[in-house]
């Protein structure tokens, strides 16, 4: 289940960020790293588990400048086979199956409160990363 959340910023910045990637050992990949895998542990603390195949489909995957992280389930082949989960996730209504009813199934929300639990975090870790590159950046010219 890919669900995008994304936090915007200034493009000026990321173009900025992105050259000085490029040029020289920058501390953004690994700041994102920190704050991708921080999520990943909250998403596995919070999944409802039964056969706990959803639970070991997640991770998290950081491009190679640092700028993008995606956390969760990825993959076409893990988003067909684990289809269930955005009913975990948001829940059903109940509804009429021939003669039967079937009952509603309540939330079990996970994706968005991992990222909400830490988004305090999240934010001092790439800022701390963006100085500390901007600072390197600075000196080196």
């Amino acid at each position: 289940m890919a669900r995008r959340s994304s936090m915007q910023g200034n493009f000026k910045l990321r173009g900025l960020l992105r050259r000085i990637g490029n040029q020289m050992e920058s501390d953004l990949r690994p700041a994102m790293v920190e704050a991708a895998n921080l999520v990943l542990a909250t998403q596995k603390e919070l999944m409802p588990r039964d056969t706990g195949d959803a639970e070991e489909s997640l991770e998290a995957f950081v491009s190679k400048s640092g700028l993008d992280a995606q956390i969760g389930i990825r993959g076409k082949k893990d988003n067909r086979h684990l289809f269930y989960t955005r009913f975990v996730e948001y829940g059903t209504k109940q509804y009429v199956r021939g003669d039967s009813t079937v009952a509603a199934r309540p939330a079990h929300p996970w994706l968005r409160p991992s990222i909400d639990l830490h988004r305090d975090d999240i934010r001092l870790i790439i800022s701390r990363a963006i100085a500390s590159t901007l600072k390197k950046a600075a000196e080196a010219t």
